[in-house]
């Protein structure tokens, strides 16, 4: 799959497992990129076989979990008559569980040299609460299911993430990212959708949801398994083998290419377990990845689940519970249109501003989200929403990962994704306390007003060096 800037590379360049040896200056690896154009073409970005691979997984995956969230919402809130108090204890648990292993599961990938391993526990754990979900009734049960599927994404994230960063060229990290999330959009449009037609042809339907779930996420697994490498992680070290023979020196010296290549292991030596295996520890991490995670922090406590947004917007009135799972396609479809853009603008540009910018359209989102008695507020919410997930989900595991240490990188990335997790669930079950007690339009709109107020802290944090 090719995401072209300017055009295609003819088929006289290999992908990137076509070669046994180390790239030299013309194979630079996976993603390769030339310099330049050469004879006239023009330089085009290949995305990594292993990000399509982790893509389609993630499709699967998403299909599975995406038609279960577009109805868990009305299933408690409806069919089992929760108070949205429980609600939001419930998608703070969906939020913020999983960060009790998040940094765990990233440690773990980073000292086993085993990201495929850890991320197949965590998918087969999600798939394993799809099956639950078709005999277990009632709130504890159901909170339960829900805590310990997010354990299992917990568990998978950082490790894939990872995968993906491991594979891709550093210059086009973000883009590598908005293709796979865009794959991982695909299915958490089509999840919906198949969670929509479900209840219109079976009303009340929930189980069969559950069923499709089940099976989407069995075939998900068996995804992962046969089609993704075991991708090692490579590390910066002094070879310990025998040297082969000596070379002249070239009269100019030659750029030093990272060999990045899946297949050529005998030049990719592992670091010496003293270093990669040492405990993550806040006094340890690098001063930009803290204030980074001090940002996104602040953020994810004024980050509220899309169920919320959506019953904020049914409680006007104006549509027929029937269509509730339609709203996700909606926003999905608008991440899945603008994933690849905004990853590539954030490459060109600065990653910190297409962060930062994109919780503006957060706020945008809760506003309109408050004054939706119309069609056109209801179309500003889901766009809004769409763009600011395009321009935060693979954007902060890029710069999580571009900030981390060589041989850490997985650890860098559970550890934003565990700070969001859980000042996620923190929002969430606040939020859903402040709506029985104010309501839904004025906690939205309050909400919008101290997102935006705390902005340029956030900015300052992320930027500061």
């Amino acid at each position: 799959m090719y995401i072209s800037l300017a055009g295609f590379r003819g088929p006289d360049h290999a992908g990137p497992d076509h070669a046994d040896s180390a790239p030299g200056p013309d194979h630079a690896g996976p993603d390769h990129v030339d310099s330049g154009p050469r004879s006239g073409r023009t330089v085009a970005f290949r995305v990594a076989p292993t990000v399509i691979a982790l893509g389609m997984v993630s499709l699967l995956t998403d299909v599975s979990s995406e038609s279960v969230a577009a109805v868990l919402p009305l299933y408690v809130t409806g069919a089992l008559g929760l108070s949205m108090v429980a609600y939001g204890f419930l998608e703070g648990l969906h939020q913020g569980v999983s960060a009790v292993v998040r940094i765990a599961a990233g440690y773990a990938a980073d000292r086993t040299d085993q990201p495929k391993t850890i991320a197949v526990a965590g998918y087969g754990l999600s798939m394993l609460t799809r099956a639950g979900l078709l005999v277990v009734q009632g709130f504890v049960g159901i909170a339960v299911l829900v805590g310990i599927d997010r354990v299992g994404k917990g568990i998978r994230t950082a490790p894939r993430d990872a995968m993906i960063q491991e594979v891709s060229q550093p210059e086009h990290l973000a883009r590598s990212f908005g293709v796979h999330r865009m794959l991982d959009t695909i299915g958490a449009t089509i999840g919906p959708l198949l969670a929509f037609v479900v209840l219109l042809l079976v009303p009340e339907g929930y189980r069969v949801v559950f069923a499709v779930s089940l099976a989407a996420a069995l075939i998900g697994v068996a995804a992962l398994i046969l089609f993704v490498p075991n991708v090692r992680f490579s590390r910066t070290t002094t070879s310990t083998t025998t040297p082969a023979a000596p070379v002249p020196a070239p009269a100019v010296p030659s750029p030093v290419v990272r060999p990045r290549t899946l297949r050529s292991r005998t030049l990719r030596s592992r670091a010496p377990r003293s270093h990669s295996a040492r405990r993550p520890r806040w006094r340890t991490l690098d001063g930009s990845l803290k204030r980074l995670l001090v940002a996104a922090g602040v953020l994810g406590l004024l980050t509220v689940g899309d169920g919320f947004i959506y019953l904020a917007i049914m409680s006007h009135g104006h549509l027929d519970p029937l269509w509730f799972p339609l709203l996700f396609v909606g926003t999905n479809g608008v991440f899945l249109l603008l994933a690849i853009p905004v990853g590539r603008i954030a490459d060109r540009t600065s990653r910190a501003a297409v962060l930062i910018g994109g919780h503006l359209f957060l706020a945008g989102a809760y506003l309109a989200a408050a004054m939706g008695g119309s069609w056109i507020a209801l179309g500003l919410a889901l766009l809004m929403l769409g763009i600011f997930y395009a321009a935060t989900d693979g954007v902060l595991a890029a710069l999580a990962g571009q900030l981390s240490p060589q041989g850490r990188t997985a650890t860098g990335i559970g550890a934003a994704q565990t700070v969001v997790a859980i000042t996620r669930l923190v929002a969430s079950t606040g939020f859903g306390a402040l709506w029985v007690l104010f309501g839904a339009v004025p906690t939205m709109v309050g909400a919008a007003v101290v997102l935006v107020l705390v902005l340029p802290l956030a900015w300052w944090l992320v930027v500061r060096r």
